[in-house]
């Protein structure tokens, strides 16, 4: 199946910069954050750590003087080999490209629809280093359906929901969760665009390997056509 190339019009769904966190960010509160294999300075981090990971990106955020830390689209990173849910034997199967766009920033950061949806499914997905609590949400623009998920939330988000609750644009619908119950992550949203959502319920990879990135580009396109942080 040829997956649809959906960038123009995504574009086209947001006039400018669209929060998915608390409305109280303007835009030059973000900062971007490297945490690809190629950022040196992660060398001196305990990447395995939540609390290494969230000390690095808060430094990064002070020497800046902004509030909330973003990036990772089609990132290639080593943070995912502390977990066995990512590993395989053969490096072109593990997986470790991330998919989605995280935008890191304090526990019980609201969420903020980007564009009008549905709730399609969520699920708390709580294998290590796994997304933990996770919203789908449905969007329909006459033939045009997709997804955005939002992972690493807090339990109560989950609580609050059920399937088919129409959320608003910057409607708050969610909350970031802490490190004990999202994976084992500093607090931070995971948001991906999907087209293609393939019978998932709750969860969707957020991460993929190098043999399939060429499918899970196409059907994951850059969140930044929404939010448009750049």
């Amino acid at each position: 199946m040829k997956i649809p190339d959906y960038s123009s019009f995504l574009k086209t769904l947001t006039p400018a910069f669209t929060p998915v966190l608390d409305g109280g960010f303007a835009v030059d509160d973000y900062t971007s954050v490297d945490l690809s294999v190629y950022n040196t300075e992660l060398k001196n981090v305990d990447t395995a750590s939540a609390k290494g990971i969230g000390a690095y990106i808060q430094h990064k955020l002070d020497k800046q003087g902004a509030k909330v830390g973003y990036g990772g689209y089609l990132e290639h990173r080593s943070i995912y080999d502390r977990s066995t849910h990512f590993k395989t034997f053969d490096n072109n199967l593990k997986r470790n490209i991330h998919l989605g766009l995280d935008l890191w920033s304090e526990e019980d950061t609201a969420v903020l629809a980007p564009i009008e949806g549905r709730v399609h499914s969520f699920k708390d997905n709580r294998n290590f280093g796994d997304y933990g609590p996770c919203i789908l949400l449905e969007h329909h623009f006459d033939d045009i359906t997709l997804y955005t998920l939002y992972g690493h939330l807090d339990r109560q988000s989950l609580q609050e929901i059920k399937k088919g609750d129409v959320v608003n644009q910057g409607q708050a619908f969610a909350r970031l969760g802490g490190s004990g119950v999202n994976g084992d992550y500093a607090p931070h949203l995971h948001f991906q665009i999907i087209i293609d959502v393939s019978g998932y319920d709750g969860d969707y990879p957020g991460v993929s390997s190098r043999n399939d990135l060429p499918y899970y580009k196409a059907n994951c396109p850059d969140p930044n056509l929404l939010l448009k942080l750049e």
